[in-house]
């Protein structure tokens, strides 16, 4: 299974003249913790988050309506592929202690972004799955079993 089908459907994105007012109305609109900061042709130049918000901006005195996202954004971004598995992310996002993680093509073209509650989504999913099978083996063991 690769990481992008773990992607929320909308991709929460960006431009590089948005402004912080205006990334924070994309992550307010789409529910998010992060938006990717893209270029003209959708590479990812940056991701801005939540903890952008609280730790650079919040005591900076700067209007958000009218300061770049540019100035805040985090980078260098790193991401996943299509070919990271769900449990190279989530161990990555554990170590390094990110939310958020985008997922882009080989030139860095952005198409999805994986967050931890994807991730934790599945790994219950998962482990569900994995408790039912294991109730089916124990109730169909017969006698002498």
């Amino acid at each position: 299974m690769s990481v992008l089908d773990l992607c929320d459907r909308e991709i929460a994105a960006v431009g590089l003249d948005a402004t912080v007012a205006d990334a924070i109305h994309k992550m307010l609109d789409h529910h998010v913790g992060a938006v990717a900061v893209v270029d003209s042709e959708y590479r990812v130049a940056g991701i801005f988050t939540e903890r952008d918000v609280l730790r650079k901006l919040s005591l900076s005195g700067l209007d958000p309506k009218t300061t770049s996202v540019r100035e805040f954004m985090t980078t260098p971004v790193e991401m996943a592929t299509c070919t990271t598995g769900p449990g190279e992310a989530l161990t990555a996002m554990l170590d390094r202690h990110f939310r958020h993680l985008p997922v882009a093509d080989g030139s860095g073209k952005l198409l999805g972004i994986l967050s931890i509650r994807n991730l934790l989504e599945w790994r219950v999913g998962d482990l569900s799955r994995e408790l039912e099978s294991l109730e089916q083996y124990v109730s169909n063991d017969g006698p002498g079993g």
